[in-house]
């Protein structure tokens, strides 16, 4: 019997995944920080450059998680999810292509290209996310969830090894040097991202036969609509507790996720580790992540995806306080093991979770709700990391200021549970 997770758009919708995390690995937790910090700013202190490259997380997330809640509102009323994450897209790959071609000294206008592919990156998520709803079959949203993410962690890391092969050994791919092939590594993420996302471009759900598929997007209507869907959302925010409760929970420990994931080769190269190092350490996080993340997904089905996002919030809260302490190579290692078991599950599990809680025929404008806290948590977790970087001096403090999102986001989670079981008790949710 063939399994649902291979029907052709679910394994479309999944292969996305593949595509855009290309973008997650190689640049965003691997080279861009490797270049901006060795390449770029390379006479700054490390304390200086950790603030900086704090501050262009920042920034990109909150002008995303400003707008994030009108793109999904904007796609429901238009019916155009595939035609505006295609948009995203190309709004992430180009800029990360033109990566290769900054200056030595071109460390802003390299900062505004990673913050525009950033946005592209981010904002695509809205869409692709919103559709895990209309893909998934009846009672395998956590399993499909789930298999997007393990299909993300194995692309992202097949991309990544070769990267890390070409940094690795640039003559032997006819590179003068590591720099070029970090600058060659932009462009392989570029195409790799677009080449996998035309599979969902071609079989992905598309709008419902009153919404004249391929008509232009009447934005004027769609922006006046989408406004009056955020107003009456927030009018109607009572009706939606759990949600409320649940996306108060998601913006605390999704931070702490976040810059984890954004800041750790940044951490690693502060306290001296060697950078071929802590890429290995990078890579064993996307291999393990796969089947990690393919468990916890078949378990979410199963029993609850509540259960894989607490234990994955446990493992998070102690590998912040083991940061802290690390003095050698292997440590980051088996640190890297750690996050590796559970960084996949907490968000596929959070997504599908989240899935359960919402009204699906607004799932764009809920899932820019859910983006958006995502994104103002990223806002916090960067600037958090580098200013206490910059005020104490120490990167170990830094770190250890992350710890408190953990803590915040498993208690915000407890109240979550217990609204959404009041609520299912009285009235389900679903059904409002």
């Amino acid at each position: 019997m063939k399994s649902p997770l291979f029907e052709k758009k679910v394994f479309a919708w999944a292969l996305y995944d593949w595509a855009n995390s290309a973008f997650a690995t190689t640049v965003m937790v691997v080279f861009f920080p490797l270049f901006f910090k060795q390449y770029l700013t390379a006479g700054q202190e490390a304390t200086t450059s950790t603030f900086w490259l704090g501050i262009v997380n920042g920034t990109s997330s909150f002008v995303l998680a400003v707008l994030a809640p009108w793109l999904g509102a904007l796609a429901d009323r238009s019916s155009a999810h595939l035609r505006f994450l295609a948009a995203f897209t190309a709004l992430g790959a180009i800029p990360t292509a033109l990566l290769a071609f900054v200056g030595p000294t071109g460390w802003v206008s390299a900062a505004v290209l990673f913050a525009i592919a950033s946005l592209g990156f981010w904002g695509g998520l809205i869409f692709y996310d919103s559709m895990l709803i209309q893909v998934a079959p009846r009672g395998r949203i956590d399993s499909v969830s789930g298999f997007g993410y393990a299909l993300g962690y194995l692309g992202g890391a097949l991309l990544l090894t070769l990267n890390v092969l070409m940094y690795a050994q640039p003559a032997l791919f006819g590179f003068a040097d590591a720099g070029i092939a970090i600058r060659a590594s932009f462009v392989t993420v570029a195409v790799w991202w677009i080449l996998f996302s035309i599979p969902l471009f071609r079989a992905g759900p598309r709008p419902a036969a009153s919404a004249r598929p391929g008509a232009p997007v009447d934005v004027m209507g769609a922006l006046k609509a989408g406004f009056s869907e955020l107003a009456r959302t927030l009018r109607e925010v009572r009706r939606y507790r759990p949600v409320v409760f649940f996306l108060l929970a998601y913006w605390l420990y999704i931070d702490g996720v976040n810059t984890i994931m954004k800041m750790a080769v940044d951490y690693g190269l502060a306290l001296g580790f060697p950078a071929n190092s802590l890429i290995a350490g990078i890579l064993m996080i996307q291999f393990i992540g796969f089947p990690a993340t393919l468990l916890f997904g078949w378990l979410g089905d199963r029993v609850s995806p509540l259960v894989g996002i607490f234990v994955a919030i446990g493992v998070y809260t102690a590998v912040t306080f083991y940061a802290v302490l690390m003095t050698r190579v292997g440590e980051f290692y088996i640190m890297a093991a750690a996050i590796g078991c559970v960084q996949g599950a907490i968000q596929a599990m959070s997504r599908s979770y989240y899935g359960r809680l919402i009204p699906a025929e607004r799932a764009g404008e809920f899932y820019g709700f859910y983006n958006m806290m995502g994104k103002f948590a990223a806002v916090l977790g960067p600037l958090l990391m580098g200013t206490t970087a910059l005020l104490t001096g120490s990167s170990r403090m830094a770190i250890l200021s992350v710890g408190l999102l953990f803590a915040g986001g498993a208690i915000m989670l407890l109240v979550a549970t217990r609204s959404s079981r009041q609520a299912v008790a009285s009235e389900p949710l679903a059904q409002s």
